[in-house]
């Protein structure tokens, strides 16, 4: 193993924060009842459309869902780093996984757009590709983006694995054929990932660190 694939919200960027802001704006423009932090961390993890539509009331049009994303989207790119923040311990692990040799991606339903940006300022060189959602039909749990990532690093299945913080992130690693590390300071609790299916949780990037390099180069 000599290549990690990293989700982004809530396993290497804790952005919760600006996601709710955002979130939150939309349905003011609309007059609507805003969400709490704790409401919007549990709709997050499928795209923006799924945040919205679930962030929205029941039963709202196809024309608001619409213009919810157009609002969204003109909000958070411009307020997406006022309360983001990488996990305590995170750059400090990427540095460490770098020097011992591995190839580093992430691969998040983010737009594709703002995971490069977010990716370029608070990780700089430590991570070699970075990629997000560009269409619905693509967004994980779709293995495609897997696919494309292992590509571009030129790596295949059988080196990689995909540390994530959800479900979504379990079932992506099960269609694209690749193991999974969860981790267990996220947007969703050690149990409910132990009941989706998690074999292995890290506790801490520490931890993470050391089951990565555990597994350096073997197959």
């Amino acid at each position: 193993m000599n290549t990690a694939l990293f989700d982004l919200d809530g396993t290497l960027l804790d952005t919760l924060g600006d996601l709710a802001d955002s979130v939150n704006y939309v349905l003011s423009r609309f007059c609507f009842e805003k969400r709490t932090d704790e409401e919007v961390k549990a709709f997050i993890g499928n795209g923006i459309p799924t945040l919205l539509r679930r962030a929205l009331p029941p039963g709202s049009s196809r024309e608001v869902c619409d213009k919810a994303i157009e609002y969204f989207k003109a909000y958070y790119r411009t307020h997406m780093k006022n309360r983001t923040r990488p996990y305590e311990g995170v750059v400090e692990t990427l540095r460490a996984l770098k020097k011992a040799g591995f190839k580093i991606g992430v691969v998040s339903n983010k737009s594709d757009d703002a995971v490069k940006e977010l990716c370029a300022h608070f990780f700089g060189g430590l991570v070699d590709s970075a990629l997000g959602s560009t269409a619905e039909d693509t967004r994980k749990p779709s293995p495609k983006m897997v696919y494309d990532a292992l590509a571009v690093l030129k790596s295949d299945k059988e080196s990689a694995v995909l540390i994530g913080d959800s479900d979504t992130d379990i079932q992506t690693a099960k269609n694209a054929g690749i193991g999974i590390i969860c981790v267990g300071w996220g947007y969703r609790s050690p149990e409910f990932l132990r009941e989706h299916g998690a074999e292995k949780i890290a506790a801490t990037p520490l931890e993470l660190l050391a089951l990565l390099t555990k597994h350096l180069h073997s197959v």
